[in-house]
């Protein structure tokens, strides 16, 4: 378990954004720190699929913590540093799904429905692991019709498969597994094995597509 509440290269929380994060939940009961790190990265940073990068900084806490946005990996990265800040063990674990209500955008934009990898967090508290997806903002799931999502670490925060309209929303289709720090070479051979289009852009840079 010590792995899971360690600093790495990329859960770099002894860092000034990380620390300035965590600051307001030092002393507060775990299940409350882990609440109010959800719901503050969930809206604090807005969500947004489009923008990827093949620079390995950009998926550093560090990085993530100075932007306005970011993807599923990004505002996971965030918030499991932040949580490892607070001593509370947390991972990264890595799917491909399919975003049924966006798929004709997903699909110009990438060339597929499909997001891979797709990044949620996993928190283990009292002895089980708890998956928590934080990744739309509130603003964001009032366009997709479909409830925001909160955790505490006393159940799984998952995204829905259908929205409120009853519409299919979010399917996971695969599980890559979970990782102790983010596999920076795995998650950028799976984008450019999932969007072959895009793969000449994949350089040491971020992009919007």
């Amino acid at each position: 378990m010590q792995q899971y509440i360690q600093e790495t290269e990329f859960f770099d929380f002894n860092t000034a954004g990380i620390q300035a994060l965590v600051a307001e939940f030092i002393d507060q009961p775990t299940n409350q720190q882990i609440e109010g790190l959800f719901l503050t990265v969930r809206d604090n940073w807005r969500y947004n699929p489009y923008t990827i990068s093949g620079k390995k900084d950009h998926y550093k806490a560090s990085d993530v913590v100075g932007r306005k946005e970011g993807h599923c990996i990004d505002k996971s990265v965030l918030f499991i540093a932040a949580l490892r800040a607070l001593k509370i063990p947390a991972r990264l674990r890595l799917a491909k799904v399919v975003n049924h209500i966006a798929a004709e955008r997903l699909t110009e934009k990438l060339g597929n429905s499909h997001i891979a990898p797709h990044g949620i967090a996993e928190v283990y508290v009292d002895g089980k692991w708890f998956k928590a997806s934080n990744a739309f903002n509130k603003e964001l799931c009032e366009i997709y019709n479909v409830d925001p999502l909160y955790f505490n670490g006393t159940e799984d925060a998952m995204i829905q498969p259908f929205n409120r309209s009853a519409q299919k929303y979010m399917e996971y289709i695969e599980d890559y597994g979970h990782f102790d720090d983010v596999p920076f070479r795995f998650i950028i051979d799976t984008f450019q094995q999932n969007y072959p289009a895009l793969a000449h852009a994949f350089v040491e840079d971020r992009f919007t597509i």
